[in-house]
């Protein structure tokens, strides 16, 4: 073979080895790009499944903590506010015997003076309910709708947008609207007559804002009768009367303002028992995410009351004789 076929012969075979390395290194490209890629990826998801984590432990901690508070609240409220009968324990002194029934069971009207006997008498029955909205309005809209029965809700402050829908449901289906604070919580509340004022007008103004309407109507977190408060309730009873509003207790308690979740039967019996001794009866019932009972009792309830002779459920109106554990 002469020297030029010798040089080109190897000349080709260089070519041939550079190609068959270009094959190979692009070959390992092509399978470590997309390893090197996944393992980078693999990273990133763990760190995004740390992060979500501790978000997820973040608004657990925080959803327990409004739980907590609510349970507490809830607590409270129906420790103060049950009441005689209501099958739920003594409740405190100022709260034992709700104005309107004496010990012998008299009949008594809200001031507490005796109801001449009358042939005929139109029980009046207001059903309200605190602490909404929350996942059950709805329902219970729909069962009052179902009834054709208009009621009372007392709301507090809620600026999420499923809360506002139900609040405008309320007002839209007829329904009474008032005012039962903005935070429900009662060492900010009632720290202060300040601090009560300030609670009062942030209400005031997101409802208003929300709604178009003024509120005429206020229940205070525990009922007036309430002895948490740092401030006398009489003060804060003059303050809800200088801003031409009306506060409303109650004179029958279902009894589900306890932690305790109570049956369907004990809540249609607390609720039921002693309307025969109150020509207004105004009774207490929670609209809370932890209630599930009281929504499921609701028709019992009403078609007791329906099935009582002159008696009528109405919502609570300029109208309606104030109902008062304080006055």
């Amino acid at each position: 073979m002469s020297e030029d076929r010798k040089k080109d012969a190897s000349a080709r075979q260089k070519r041939v080895r550079r190609l068959k390395y270009l094959i190979i290194f692009t070959l390992l490209g092509l399978i470590c790009v997309p390893i090197v890629c996944c393992v980078v990826l693999m990273f990133q998801v763990q760190s995004l499944n740390r992060r979500i984590d501790g978000l997820s432990q973040r608004l657990a901690a925080m959803e327990e903590s409004d739980r907590l508070q609510a349970l507490l609240d809830d607590d409270m409220e129906g420790f103060f506010g049950l009441t005689a009968g209501s099958g739920q324990g003594d409740a405190p002194e100022a709260a034992a015997q709700p104005p309107g029934l004496t010990d012998g069971g008299e009949r008594k009207d809200s001031d507490g003076e005796d109801v001449e006997s009358q042939d005929k008498v139109t029980r009046k029955v207001y059903l309200t309910f605190d602490d909404g909205p929350s996942i059950y309005t709805d329902e219970i809209l729909e069962i009052l709708e179902e009834y054709d029965v208009r009621g009372t809700f007392f709301v507090v402050g809620k600026e999420d947008e499923r809360s506002k829908e139900a609040v405008l449901k309320i007002v839209e289906a007829g329904h009474t609207l008032g005012m039962h604070s903005y935070s429900h919580r009662y060492s900010e509340l009632y720290a202060s007559t300040e601090n009560f004022a300030a609670d009062f007008e942030k209400q005031r103004s997101f409802l208003e804002d929300l709604t178009g309407q003024t509120c005429r109507f206020y229940r205070f977190p525990g009922g007036s009768s309430n002895t948490v408060s740092k401030v006398d309730m009489r003060l804060l009873a003059d303050y809800i009367e200088e801003q031409d509003m009306v506060f409303y207790d109650w004179n029958i308690s279902s009894g589900d303002g306890s932690s305790e979740l109570l049956s369907v039967d004990t809540l249609v019996r607390n609720s039921t028992s002693e309307l025969g001794e109150w020509e207004t009866a105004v009774i207490l019932m929670h609209d809370s995410g932890d209630k599930p009972t009281t929504v499921k009792a609701l028709p019992q309830i009403i078609e007791k009351i329906q099935a009582m002779e002159d008696t009528e459920i109405l919502p609570i109106t300029d109208d309606t004789e104030p109902v008062q554990h304080i006055h």
